[in-house]
This record gives C-alpha cells, sequence and structure tokens, in this order.
C-alpha cells in the first residue's frame, strides 16, 4: 500500500445494498476496477479511503480524504494451502450427501466445487488428509 502521498481528496461514497459508487474529486471510479474499498475514520486524523484493484495501475486525485491503492494479493498461495488440507474421502462424501446433488453430466464435479467454496467461506475446515 503507498501511503507516501498524505495530500486529502475529495470522496463520495453511495451505497445500496451490494453496489457502491465512489467518487474522488467528482469523478467516478469505475466499480468493475475494483474488488474493495474500506474507509476508517481515527480522531484527530482524516478519514482514510483504502481502494483494493487487481487492475488498477494509476489514479490521480486532489480533495479531502487520504486516498490509498493496495495490492491484491493473489489468491494462488491461499488457495493451494486450502486445498492441500482437503480430504478427498471427506470432500466425496460431503459432495454425494449434498441434496443439491444433480444427475446430469459434471454433477459430482459441480457439487464438490461447491462443497469446497462452502468450506472455504466458512471458519471450519475439513479434516486433515489421511
Amino acid at each position: 500500500m503507498d501511503d507516501s502521498n498524505e495530500t486529502t481528496h475529495r470522496v463520495r461514497i453511495t451505497a445500496r445494498g451490494p453496489k457502491a459508487k465512489i467518487e474522488i474529486d467528482g469523478q467516478q471510479i469505475d466499480p468493475g476496477a475494483l474488488t474493495s474499498y474500506t474507509l476508517s475514520h481515527h480522531t484527530g486524523e482524516p478519514p482514510h479511503l483504502i481502494l483494493d484493484s487487481e487492475h488498477l495501475d494509476s489514479l490521480a486525485f486532489d480533495g479531502l480524504a487520504r486516498v490509498a491503492i493496495a495490492d491484491v494479493p493473489a489468491p494462488g498461495p491461499a488457495a493451494a494451502i486450502f486445498l492441500d488440507a482437503i480430504d478427498a474421502e471427506e470432500l466425496e462424501r460431503a459432495a454425494l450427501a449434498r441434496p443439491d446433488l444433480g444427475t446430469e453430466p459434471h454433477s459430482l464435479t459441480k457439487a464438490m466445487l461447491t462443497q469446497l467454496g462452502e468450506w472455504a467461506r466458512s471458519a471450519r475446515l475439513p479434516g486433515p488428509p489421511g
């Protein structure tokens, strides 16, 4: 994250449900360029907006909030650690027991991917391999 530029910028965020419109100095940020944003404010300091992006090379602003662009880490290493922890037998058993398991081609693969996604989003990890 680059905090080297301590100038402030005028920021307007309009959030409705899962969508947000972010304007900095009157210029709307392309929502497709952002993966997330974080706005924080500590007493005695200006608000701090962090924009997370996978494809945003540069931004230039001038206004009333500090703006930082955070580097979003590639999910590969974390995904590899998660997948290494998966017990194949437990995954197969969980996928075959799913009520949404279909009978069309690739149904088991779809069920396994859905199960892996649910495990990844939860605090519960499947048991260790072997």
